[in-house]
């Protein structure tokens, strides 16, 4: 069974997540897509706005009605800085039947020689990169030994973020259709990211 990970803050999870999950999953055959919300993630310094249950929530309303995506706790339940080796060592050891595949953004493929013990993680698994419309990724930049772990998938330009989801929230806008219906109720019933 082919499962892609989808790892962030999901602070909030948007509709862009969504569609870029689904286009990853036709483009490479995955059976399943696993949304996995980090607790803190090493690659953003400042703390989610949204409690982790919060996030937890709304990432399940999210994925509500899609046979092929799931969420996954674990990130949340082991606490503290999440490095992805760790991630990878328990799912490999815990679904020795699955292959795992992480799904990142085109310009996370070029930051990852820098990942923490990057070369264990490409021996395990391989990659989805996120290419984006003007974006030119050249996968020659990356050493050797990592080409043949990173396959480049076109995605359709979608200008949507958390960041500017949580900004148009505090100046009292409208977010109605950047997010999931049920998720635009429990952001609105919580009254979060609000000024």
């Amino acid at each position: 069974m082919l499962v892609g990970i989808m790892g962030g803050t999901f602070d909030p999870i948007h509709t862009g997540h969504l569609i870029v999950a689904e286009r990853a999953r036709v483009a490479e055959g995955l059976d399943e897509v696993w949304f996995m919300p980090t607790y803190h993630s090493p690659h953003k310094p400042d703390a989610p706005k949204a409690t982790t249950l919060q996030r937890w929530d709304m990432v399940n309303r999210a994925l509500e009605g899609n046979p092929h995506f799931h969420a996954t706790d674990i990130e949340i339940k082991k606490g503290g800085i999440s490095y992805s080796i760790d991630t990878i060592n328990y799912l490999c050891n815990q679904h020795p039947d699955k292959e795992f595949l992480y799904i990142i953004g085109g310009d996370m493929v070029e930051y990852l020689p820098k990942w923490h013990r990057i070369d264990e993680i490409v021996r395990k698994i391989r990659f989805i990169g996120l290419g984006r419309p003007g974006y030119d990724l050249k996968k020659d930049t990356l050493p050797l030994s990592m080409r043949n772990h990173v396959k480049m998938v076109d995605m359709p330009l979608v200008e949507i973020s958390s960041s500017a989801i949580r900004e148009e929230r505090s100046r009292e806008g409208s977010i109605r259709y950047l997010v999931p219906e049920r998720v635009y109720d429990y952001i609105e019933v919580n009254r979060l990211y609000g000024p």
